[in-house]
């Protein structure tokens, strides 16, 4: 099968890069969103990675940008094309908001599932369905689709997304791209149920750290003058920058619970091993694996008593009835809670002895459009929704089927610079190899 054609780096580079281009003068804000605009035209028609692409006003706002450049303001992000999730919401997320503060210019709103969508592992774009950029014959994951694919693809350098049961993570690991997934509650969010938080897709480790430092309002984190400060505070244990100088971490092939097939979880777990190469962190010796109760219980019922459909957050109560219960009702809410307080403090205890928790981010590969089966690819990203711990999902490499695969890395509530970090060794070491792979034959 032919993957969707997608640009090189070099033609699509990274946020930081536009940027630096953009405040220096070499490139202006306009051409930058043009070639955006052109590669979207060009490749959209089979991807579908986007509902909405806002031509005019994004090259109005471009224009804008240039305009506050050449007044002298110094933008992080100044003329960097950005895509959105969601039509209705999109703008209006904080997030979303920080970033075009900082110079970002949306280009249009990402796929996200569609109404009545019976599994939300894909979206629905202008064209049809979103397909992913390494096989149209897979899905991209969900309900970050449209993000997920559009990075992927080389259409924009950065897109932001939401987490509500994995929906940043997932589709990051089958597009071959960079998912961050928030502390739950430390960024505003419309979900009520208190199990979405936002994040964003990338290519760059350096995007993800930009994008961190603008929406929680920290400064550089490699800024002396502003170490320590906010969650990620010093402690016994850390380095310079307010983290651990040599993280550990503890492996984890299923929680205790999950059935990942053989390829993801071996994919993953080489990443790991890769990555523990290049000092990014020490895996602890072995040792019992963490067993957390299965959260689809408990995550089904919390999600019953909330208001949101699944669209813009996570996936669909519709879902939701078909996994976890065995008999497809959604079981007591009185129940979610016992099962929350257990995994919390397991998970507690974990964070008291190791740094980091690595597994695979989907116990599956990408699934065809037709659904996922009876394996759900939320298995192993949905506790954290639960806990509220930030996580990132980093390329793995490649399965036998040329699709990709992703290394989840969970971190104590409060750590997404440690997070960061590691993904910076991840990318300049022999652990980003994959990333390089996906550069290459997206």
């Amino acid at each position: 099968m032919k993957p969707v054609p997608a640009l090189s780096p070099s033609v699509a580079p990274c946020a930081h890069t536009i940027a630096s281009a953009v405040r220096s003068g070499a490139l202006h804000a306009v051409e930058s969103v043009a070639a955006a605009l052109d590669r979207i035209a060009r490749i959209e028609p089979s991807l579908n990675a986007f509902r909405e692409v806002w031509d005019e006003a994004a090259l109005r706002h471009a224009a804008e940008v240039d305009a506050r450049v050449a007044a002298g303001e110094a933008l992080p992000l100044a003329g960097v094309p950005i895509g959105v999730k969601g039509r209705r919401t999109g703008l209006r997320a904080a997030d979303a908001r920080a970033l075009i503060a900082a110079g970002c210019v949306p280009v249009g709103a990402t796929s996200v599932p569609g109404p009545g969508t019976a599994w939300q592992t894909w979206g629905l774009g202008r064209y049809g369905r979103t397909v992913n950029p390494w096989r149209p014959d897979r899905t991209p994951g969900g309900s970050s689709a449209g993000s997920a694919a559009a990075v992927a693809a080389g259409l924009v350098p950065l897109a932001t997304g939401s987490d509500g049961a994995g929906s940043i993570r997932i589709p990051a690991a089958w597009c071959g791209v960079i998912g961050l997934k928030t502390t739950n509650g430390r960024l505003p969010t419309p979900d009520r149920t208190g199990l979405a938080s936002p994040g964003v897709l990338t290519r760059c480790p350096e995007d993800a750290a930009l994008y961190w430092r603008l929406v929680s309002g920290r400064h550089d984190p490699h800024d002396a003058h502003n170490r320590h400060s906010g969650d990620d505070r010093a402690d016994g244990r850390d380095g310079q920058d307010g983290h651990p100088a040599s993280p550990t971490a503890t492996w984890s092939p299923d929680l205790g619970f999950a059935t990942p097939d053989p390829e993801p979880l071996a994919l993953a777990h080489s990443a790991a091993l890769r990555l523990a190469d290049t000092g990014a962190f020490t895996l602890a010796a072995p040792s019992p694996n963490p067993r957390l109760i299965d959260p689809a219980p408990a995550w089904t019922a919390l999600r019953r008593t909330g208001t949101g459909t699944g669209t813009g957050t996570g996936i669909g109560i519709g879902t939701a009835t078909c996994i976890g219960t065995g008999t497809g009702a959604f079981p007591p809410t009185r129940l979610a809670h016992p099962v929350q307080a257990a995994n919390n403090a397991r998970l507690s205890a974990l964070f008291a002895r190791t740094d980091l928790l690595l597994t695979p981010t989907t116990p599956n590969a990408p699934h065809g459009h037709d659904g996922p089966g009876e394996c759900y690819s939320t298995e192993l990203t949905w506790a954290f929704n639960l806990s509220g711990h930030p996580a990132i999902s980093l390329p793995a490499g490649l399965d036998g089927d040329g699709c990709p695969a992703g290394l989840q890395i969970v971190a104590p509530h409060g750590r997404e610079l440690t997070l960061l970090k590691v993904a910076r060794r991840w990318a300049e070491r022999s652990a980003g190899q994959a990333f390089n792979a996906c550069a290459h034959n997206a």
